[in-house]
């Protein structure tokens, strides 16, 4: 398991295949990655328990790009 310590802001995010899909902002909570705004002007939200990895700087994410799109939340 990843320690969410490890995540910090402007790291960017990644798919499971590596796919650049966000940008950290910060970490909501212990659980919760706030990503930064879209090209909408939209913030979205993913939990940690997706991150695989920060190596290299990169948060990784198990999910593709079309289960991270269906499943993240936005405000």
């Amino acid at each position: 398991m990843i320690d969410a310590k490890e995540i910090k802001a402007d790291m960017p995010v990644t798919t499971a295949q590596a796919e650049h899909f966000a940008v950290v902002d910060h970490l909501e909570s212990d659980d919760v990655i706030k990503l930064k705004k879209d090209e909408a002007g939209v913030h979205h939200y993913i939990p940690v328990s997706w991150v695989i990895s920060t190596e290299g700087g990169i948060v990784k994410i198990n999910r593709t790009l079309a289960q991270v799109t269906e499943d993240w939340e936005a405000d």
